[in-house]
């Protein structure tokens, strides 16, 4: 079974950028992840609880836990969720993010002391190279300079995460470290929500199965998937799997969604791709 975890993952974690469009477009962005994170923290309270996990934890690992969730689910979904909301394509911004390999690879050796060779160095360069193409010069015009500068936000925060959880010294149960990363990422987006946004929702049936989808399938599973394979395996081969998401997640666009890339566009799609496949590979 957990062979089939990384897997699991790719479908999992492309899929949320399907959901997103419907979830935006009955609601602002920062109240769906509030509300999202708020019902993903009682549900892995309730399941430590459930299996006899102890959530009363030292303050360091809080810190530690709470940090991780404003940085992965305020600044990373926070940024993805709101460059969407104004208008950034679904497969653009899953593209940019999916970057995120490729800078880890490259922060992983002066942070993490893991090995970062010459190979991997062409594949950062080529990824940056991919991602320049996609952008072009539709940036400010298709691609909003908003939407833009909130997804690369989104690509440091996912980076600076997954490095960041691969540094923690707890070894906290995933269910417990879960709870109090969700309750990070929810206390982040009220703060958002009381200081710089409008709250509001619809719940209209494409709402709550859309957030249904993502409370289940990505919080509950692909990102305790994620969680699992960082602690267990190094930082830079457990990102290697993102390099099928922009692919997973551009077919899922244009089959559920109708969104199409230029040829251009598939030609630095094509590049990313490589790039990051080159950089993360063995």
């Amino acid at each position: 079974m957990v062979r089939i975890f990384p897997l699991i993952f790719i479908l999992l974690w492309s899929s949320a950028f399907i959901t997103t469009k419907p979830i935006i477009e009955n609601s602002d962005p920062f109240s769906a992840l509030g509300f999202r994170f708020f019902f993903v923290a009682v549900g892995f309270y309730l399941f430590s609880v459930y299996s006899k996990q102890s959530i009363i934890i030292n303050r360091k690992n809080l810190i530690e836990s709470v940090l991780s969730g404003v940085l992965f689910h305020g600044f990373y979904l926070g940024g993805v969720f709101y460059s969407i909301s104004i208008g950034m394509p679904t497969g653009i911004a899953a593209l940019i993010v999916t970057l995120q390999p490729v800078l880890t690879n490259a922060l992983s050796g002066p942070i993490l002391s893991e090995r970062v060779t010459a190979k991997q160095w062409v594949g950062v360069l080529l990824g940056f190279l991919g991602a320049a193409l996609v952008l072009g010069l539709d940036v400010g015009k298709d691609i909003p300079l908003l939407g833009l500068i909130a997804t690369i936000v989104a690509l440091i925060a996912i980076t600076t995460s997954t490095i960041w959880q691969k540094k923690l010294s707890n070894n906290l149960p995933l269910s417990v470290s879960n709870f109090y990363q969700a309750v990070g990422g929810c206390l982040f987006h009220i703060l958002i929500l009381i200081f710089f946004a409008e709250p509001y929702i619809d719940f209209s049936t494409t709402f709550i199965i859309a957030m249904s989808h993502q409370i289940f399938l990505v919080s509950f599973g692909a990102f305790t998937i994620l969680m699992y394979l960082i602690k267990n395996n190094s930082a830079s081969k457990t990102v290697s799997i993102f390099f099928l998401i922009p692919a997973t997640s551009a077919f899922m666009a244009w089959l559920f969604l109708n969104e199409n890339l230029s040829n251009l566009d598939l030609v630095g799609f094509s590049i990313t791709t490589i790039g990051v496949y080159i950089a993360t590979r063995d």
